[in-house]
């Protein structure tokens, strides 16, 4: 099987049984949205979505936020890993965003990534869901997923995951496709023990019952 068949089935796959993905992330608006992807980084989608509903409420805005202390808002996330961190980058994100960006979240991923605590997968994430950028965020369930299959061919790093996907992959499914390789990995494609038994890829996937 040629690179380009996995990639035609493996993509009107999902098309076909998962035409809606999307960031399972509770948010309302870009500030939200930034502030959740930023809290979710080696956690839970789950475990980020029971505490941002009080974080939100007593934090809005950037505005807001710029004014706490990183203390203050580590009362918030303290059940999240790495709750110290992540408060200062918070706040410091939010100062930034504040001082620099008159308090809107940026549209290009060179200046999201000036903020503390947005590295390359979390300003991916923000331009692909909030600004509808043809955009591939790589996490480990992307990473995974897309070597497992063979999307990906000795692909190293995040970036050259990413790199190789976009090749592939049309534009209009971009962002789409991070989130069905996401919810594919987090259901189906699992880390320690993949469910190839109930997986519709087993056809296009050159790892399948062999994990």
């Amino acid at each position: 099987m040629t690179k380009k068949e996995r990639y035609r089935g493996v993509i009107a796959w999902f098309e076909e049984h998962m035409p809606v993905a999307e960031t399972e992330l509770h948010y309302e608006d870009p500030f939200q949205l930034l502030v959740a992807v930023i809290l979710s980084a080696q956690c839970t989608d789950k475990r980020v979505n029971l505490v941002t509903p009080a974080l939100f409420e007593a934090y809005p805005t950037a505005e807001v936020m710029a004014e706490a202390t990183p203390e203050a808002v580590f009362e918030y996330i303290r059940s999240v890993s790495y709750p110290n961190n992540k408060a200062k980058h918070l706040v410091g994100a939010a100062r930034m965003l504040t001082t620099d960006f008159g308090g809107r979240i940026p549209e290009s991923v060179e200046e999201l990534m000036k903020l503390p605590g947005v590295g390359r997968k979390t300003a991916n994430v923000v331009t692909s869901v909030v600004f509808h950028q043809a955009r591939m965020a790589v996490d480990t369930h992307v990473f995974r997923v897309a070597n497992r299959i063979g999307l990906t061919t000795n692909s190293r790093t995040p970036l050259a995951t990413e790199k190789e996907l976009i090749r592939h992959i049309p534009e209009r499914l971009i962002a789409k496709a991070h989130h069905w390789l996401i919810l594919h990995g987090r259901y189906v494609c699992t880390a320690r023990k993949p469910h190839c038994d109930t997986c519709g890829l087993v056809p296009w996937c050159k790892s399948a019952f062999k994990v």
